[in-house]
């Protein structure tokens, strides 16, 4: 994990490419790099208002790309501010299906100024496939992201 911590602060550190172009880099990496990690993007709050929108991300289409504070794993976070890890998102009553294959989900928030401005969010097709490592990862990760978004 470590070198590729280096590889992600790499990208983030960049004078090159636009905020949008390092986060799609980093869900390029991301995918390369951890087999389970089988969907990786970002959400990240629409303005003031209670709802998150899409923003780069790496896998199959979705149709969830607007998802209401509250409704499903992302929705929930949004609200908490808590990472949330689900070993088996058929164990979950609020869970929005984006692929018949998920199994696991776990989805980090960003958190800028005491702030939820947004999320990391990871499909397994691997059921309990996210480790406390990868949760270590993704929410060192967000504080990294935290830094350098206006």
């Amino acid at each position: 994990m470590k070198e590729l911590k280096k590889r992600l602060l790499f990208i983030l550190e960049s004078p090159l490419g636009t905020f949008e172009d390092k986060l799609k880099k980093i869900c390029q990496l991301l995918d390369q790099e951890l087999e389970h990690f089988n969907w990786t993007g970002f959400y990240f709050r629409n303005g003031t208002k209670e709802e998150l929108v899409i923003g780069p991300y790496v896998g199959a289409k979705t149709d969830h790309t607007v998802i209401p504070f509250g409704k499903g794993i992302c929705g929930q976070v949004a609200v908490s501010n808590q990472t949330f890890v689900v070993a088996d998102v058929h164990e979950q009553d609020n869970y929005l299906s984006c692929s018949i294959d998920t199994k696991a989900e776990i989805v980090v928030p960003i958190i800028k100024d005491g702030v939820n401005i947004g999320q990391i969010d990871i499909d397994s097709h691997t059921p309990n496939a996210f480790t406390p490592e990868d949760q270590q990862l993704l929410e060192w990760l967000c504080a990294e992201i935290a830094k350098i978004i206006e």
